[in-house]
C-alpha cells in the first residue's frame, strides 16, 4: 500500500508558520486528554483532492510532541483508571465507543471524503461498519483465556497467561484512514494496551475527529493519543521511542522495511500490512457479466487506491477479446466527479504526489509496449476543475515482467494478461514479490475448492472481490507484510505470553541443579 507517512519520506504537503487563510480550519492534536498545537509551532496544509484547495491545517509534530504522547500512553498503561480496569469493563467501554461512532458516522464520513477524496457512498458505509470492530473486540476483551498445561516437574504448578504488551505505536495511511486505524485500535485496546496514532500527513482530519469520540465515550486520558506530522520526524520518533513496545504499520513495502529495521534495533514487535500486486483471474467458464463487475470493483472502486486492488487481470485466452470489450464499454460510462455526489463512480486521486506517480506509470507502460485501450491520461473534463483525476486506464498486451505488472501503482490502472491453463494462471499469479490478495471467477466447484491453496496470498476471493470483515484475518505473504489484522488472530498480535511456575513447598532440594 502506498503511504507517504514513513520514516525518511517527508511527503509534499505544504507546511507553514503563518496563520490560516479565511475559511481554513486549524485542527489540534490529541495528547493525554488535551487538544494542543505542536511544540514546533509549524502547521501542515491539507487539501481537498476534488477542489485542490486548502481546507484545514494540522500540527507538524516534532520529537517533543511524540515524547509527550508516548509518556502519556505509558503512564496510562502503568497506572491510573485504564491500568486498574477489568477486562470486562474495557469491553463495555469499547461497546460504548461503537455506539458513539454510529451516532457520528456522517460527520466522520464527511471528514474522510474531504481529506482523501473517496466516494461518500463508500465512506459512509465504512463509518457505519466501524462500530462492529469495537463491538466484536469489546466482547472478546474478557475472553482471553490462559491455560494450565501439564508439567513434568514434580510438585510444581505451572500456568500460562496472556498480558498486554504496553504502548503501541500505530502508523496509518491516507487511503482508508479510519478503517485501517480501527483495525489496529480495536484489538490493541481490547487486549489492554494504550496507543499513540500517527496518521498520514495527507489525511489526519478524520482521525482527529475519531479522537474526540474516544473522549466522548469516556476513555481515560492517555489511553489513545494522536500526533500529526511527517514520517521523517514524527514517525521516526514514534518508532524509535524506547517506551513504545510495538509498531503496527500500514503502508508501502519500502516504508515497512525501514520501520522493521529501526524497530529491530530495539527488538520491538511489529505488524506490517504492505500492499500488493494482486492477481484477479477469470476462467473460461465464469459468469462473464458478474466477473466484469467484480473486476471493476477490484481496481476502479476507490480509484484503485486500495492495498488489495486487483491490478493484474488474468483472462483465459478464449474469452479475452469479449471480456475486454465488455469491460471497456462499461468503464466508458463511468462518471468521474464530486465524491460527495451519489452518481459519481470514480473520485479523485488522494494526493498530488500520488497523481504524479500514477501518470508516470502510464507513460512507463506505453514505453514498455503495453497497449492502452482506455484512458491513459489525466482527466480533462472542465467539470472536474483542478481536481486530481486520472482517467480509468486499461492496458492489454501486458507481460508479467513489465513494471506495471510488478510494481504497485496504487491508482485506476489495470494490466491485462492471458493464460491457457490453470497451471499457467497460478504460475503468473504467484510470480510477484507480493502476496496480499487474489481472486478468481469460475463455476467449477472443484476449482473453487482446490485453487485457493495454490495461490500464495493471505486472502483469496472466489466469485467475489474486496470483501473484508472484522471476523476474518487479513494480511499478506512475502513482501505484503507480517502479522494479521481482524478476527481472533489480531488480538494475539497485541499480547505477551507469560509462563508462571509455583513451588508450593517453598523449598529447593539442590540449588546447583535445575529442579
Amino acid at each position: 500500500m502506498d503511504e507517504s507517512s514513513t520514516p525518511g519520506q517527508p511527503g509534499s504537503s505544504a507546511a507553514s508558520e503563518r496563520g490560516p487563510e479565511a475559511g481554513v480550519r486549524d485542527l489540534d492534536m490529541y495528547i493525554d486528554g488535551d487538544w494542543r498545537a505542536s511544540a514546533t509551532g509549524r502547521w501542515i496544509e491539507t487539501k481537498d483532492p476534488y477542489t485542490n484547495r486548502v481546507w484545514a491545517r494540522i500540527p507538524e509534530a516534532g520529537a517533543a510532541d511524540v515524547d509527550a504522547a508516548v509518556r502519556a500512553a505509558h503512564a496510562a498503561f502503568s497506572d491510573g483508571p485504564w491500568a486498574r480496569m477489568t477486562a470486562s469493563d474495557r469491553g463495555l467501554l469499547l461497546h460504548r465507543l461503537g455506539d458513539v461512532i454510529a451516532a457520528n458516522a456522517q460527520e466522520l464520513a464527511d471528514l474522510e471524503v474531504r481529506d482523501n477524496g473517496k466516494l461518500m457512498v463508500e465512506m459512509l458505509g465504512q463509518m457505519k461498519y466501524l462500530p462492529r470492530w469495537f463491538q466484536y473486540y469489546g466482547g472478546l476483551a474478557d475472553k482471553i483465556e490462559g491455560s494450565v498445561p501439564p508439567t513434568d516437574k514434580v510438585g510444581m504448578f505451572n500456568y500460562v497467561v496472556h498480558e498486554p504488551i504496553g504502548v503501541v505505536g500505530a502508523i496509518t495511511p491516507w487511503n482508508s484512514p479510519l478503517l485501517l486505524t480501527v483495525w489496529k485500535l480495536a484489538p490493541a485496546l481490547a487486549a489492554g494496551n494504550t496507543v499513540v496514532v500517527k496518521p498520514s500527513e495527507f489525511a489526519s482530519a478524520s482521525m482527529l475527529g475519531l479522537a474526540r469520540l474516544f473522549e466522548e465515550a469516556g476513555f481515560p486520558k492517555g489511553v489513545v493519543n494522536v500526533v500529526t506530522g511527517y514520517g521523517a520526524e514524527a514517525g521516526r520518533a514514534l518508532v524509535e521511542h524506547p517506551l513504545v513496545e510495538r509498531i503496527a504499520f500500514t503502508g508501502s513495502d519500502l516504508g515497512g522495511a525501514k520501520i522493521s529495521e529501526a524497530a529491530g534495533r530495539q527488538f520491538k514487535r511489529v505488524s506490517l500490512e504492505l500492499g500488493g500486486k494482486s492477481p484477479h483471474i477469470v476462467f473460461a467458464d465464469a459468469d462473464i457479466d458478474a466477473a466484469v463487475k467484480g473486476v471493476i470493483s477490484g481496481i476502479f472502486a476507490a480509484a484503485g487506491q486500495t492495498c488489495m486492488a486487483g491490478s493484474r487481470l488474468l483472462l483465459h485466452a478464449s474469452i479475452h477479446d469479449a471480456f475486454v470489450e465488455k469491460l471497456v464499454a462499461r468503464m466508458r460510462e463511468a462518471r468521474l466527479g464530486d465524491p460527495r455526489a451519489a452518481d459519481t463512480d470514480v473520485g479523485p486521486i488522494a494526493t498530488e504526489p500520488q497523481l504524479a506517480k500514477v501518470l508516470d506509470y502510464i507513460e512507463i507502460a506505453k514505453a514498455e509496449g503495453a497497449r492502452c485501450v482506455l484512458g491513459g491520461k489525466r482527466a480533462s473534463d472542465p467539470r472536474l476543475g483542478e481536481g486530481w483525476f486520472v482517467e480509468p486506464t486499461i492496458f492489454t498486451g501486458v507481460t508479467n515482467q513489465m513494471r506495471i505488472a510488478r510494481e504497485e501503482v496504487f491508482g485506476p490502472l489495470l494490466s491485462i494478461m492471458t493464460f491457457e491453463t490453470d497451471d499457467e494462471a497460478v504460475a503468473i499469479a504467484n510470480d510477484t514479490p507480493y502476496g496480499l490478495a487474489a481472486g478468481f471467477w469460475t463455476t467449477d466447484l472443484g476449482r473453487a475448492l482446490n485453487l485457493p491453496r495454490r495461490l500464495r496470498a493471505g486472502t483469496v476471493w472466489v466469485n467475489a472481490y474486496r470483501v473484508v470483515s472484522y471476523l476474518a484475518p487479513f494480511g499478506g505473504f512475502k513482501n505484503s507484510g507480517i502479522g494479521r489484522e481482524n478476527g481472533l488472530a489480531a488480538i494475539h498480535e497485541y499480547l505477551e505470553t507469560k509462563s508462571v511456575f509455583i513451588n508450593p513447598k517453598s523449598s529447593i532440594t539442590n540449588p546447583f541443579t535445575l529442579q
